[in-house]
Parts: structure tokens; sequence; C-alpha cells
């Protein structure tokens, strides 16, 4: 196992091939994938979200979306990370989180972790985040994890309430 980063009560970790069965359970659920609309339909669809965008993340940015485990009983409760989007000159701040895990801290844990590894250990200048304006519970995520508002706009086709954060350990 590949932890990349440790917090009180988690530990994020690079995702392996073998877990895209997680990945299609994460995403079956439509709740979960409410306001994201990008559902897995099968483990095959899994596997290849995993090799053709989550794996080569790793490779070619030294950063990604990770999967998130709780310390007490290293259970895989969603994913949390960073995400090149190289078409938008940008690094994204995400999550998504099985659904019983909601309302426990979890994703604000994961994301403030997840900005301070993208700006203490990979000196990113700056990480956005976005959420559909009618996702509040993950717009308060990136309020709580030290994110500021900064344009309403329209991202892949969908509207997004943007935030953003600038790494505070580069002098400007």
């Amino acid at each position: 196992m590949n932890i990349v980063i440790e917090t009180q009560r988690l530990i994020l970790r690079t995702f392996t091939s073998a877990d895209a069965h997680l990945i299609y359970e994460l995403n079956k659920d439509p709740d979960v994938i409410r306001y994201t609309m990008d559902p897995v339909k099968h483990l095959e669809q899994a596997v290849e979200i995993l090799e053709k965008t989550i794996l080569p993340q790793y490779a070619l940015y030294n950063h990604g979306r990770w999967a998130v485990q709780t310390k007490s009983d290293m259970q895989f409760i969603g994913w949390c990370g960073l995400k090149a989007r190289p078409e938008r000159k940008e690094i994204d701040l995400g999550y998504r989180f099985l659904k019983e895990t909601w309302g426990k801290g979890y994703a604000t844990e994961a994301a403030a972790a997840s900005l301070n590894y993208g700006f203490a250990k990979l000196n990113l200048p700056r990480i956005v985040g976005r959420a559909m304006p009618e996702n509040i519970a993950s717009l308060k995520v990136l309020e709580k994890c030290g994110m500021k508002y900064y344009c309403d706009e329209i991202v892949d086709g969908h509207p997004a309430k943007t935030y953003e954060a600038i790494n505070p350990f580069i002098n400007r």
C-alpha cells in the first residue's frame, strides 16, 4: 500500500488496478453521483477509469485522486485528491464518499490534507475546487478547508461554483 497522506482519522493512498470494484461500488449509488452525473455502469468501466484517468495522473504529475480509508478499520470510504486539468491549466481538488460516511467530517479532513499536500509538498501555486450550486454540502466542504469563492462558471457543460486556494508558502 502506497500511503500518500495520513490524517488523524484517515489514510489517503494511491489506487491500484485492483481497486476497480471500489470505484464501481462508490459510483453505483445514485445519491453519490447526484451532482456529478457520471455513473459507473459496470465494473469494466471502473477499470477503464482507473487505467485511463486515475493511475496516469500519479506518473505524470505525482498526485491524483487517492483512495481514502479509515485508520481505525482500514475500510475504503471514498476518494479525495488533486487532479491536473491541463486543458484548463489548473489543479482541481475533488472528493467523493460513500453515503453512509457523510456528515462525519471525512471530506473536510481529506480535502484540507490534500490542499496542504499540494501546497507544502508539491509547491503548487493555486488549487481550485468546484461544486454544482445545489450541492450545498460540497460547497461547505470547500469553505471549511479554507477555499474562497472565485466565480460561477460552466465547466464540462454544467454550472459550477468555483473556489480557489492560493499557496500560502509561496512568496508573492
